[in-house]
């Protein structure tokens, strides 16, 4: 079982989950790939499954995989994907963030965005 960063991420980048993950697992992609979006991403073969990085998240945007919401589906495949396509050079577990702290408003306006309500 691994943990999962959805599109609730995307452009907000809060690094508390990098923070308080035990092992290092949660990345971000240094290169530039349209593909993928500019959001941190949990390599599913380095999680330990410890749950610390979920409460952490103030997006609300971590999600255990059995558990991401219909409407994320697809974050799942992303999430994994991105570290076949990609060398681990092309990654930081160091990355900068973009929203901090963000507002409950902020947190349900980003919700609203990806139309998760």
């Amino acid at each position: 079982m691994t943990w999962v960063i959805t599109k609730l991420c995307i452009d907000c980048k809060d690094i508390e989950c990098v923070e308080v993950c035990p092992v290092d697992c949660i990345y971000d992609l240094t290169t530039s790939d349209d593909k993928y979006p500019n959001q941190l991403y949990i390599h599913p073969d380095e999680c330990i499954d410890c749950a610390a990085c979920e409460p952490a998240c103030p997006w609300e945007a971590i999600y255990q995989d059995e558990a991401v919401p219909e409407i994320f589906q697809e974050d799942t495949q992303i999430n994994a994907q991105v570290f076949e396509d990609h060398q681990p050079d092309e990654f930081t577990t160091k990355p900068t963030p973009l929203r901090q702290q963000p507002s409950k408003d902020e947190v349900e306006e980003n919700k609203k965005k990806w139309g998760f309500t």
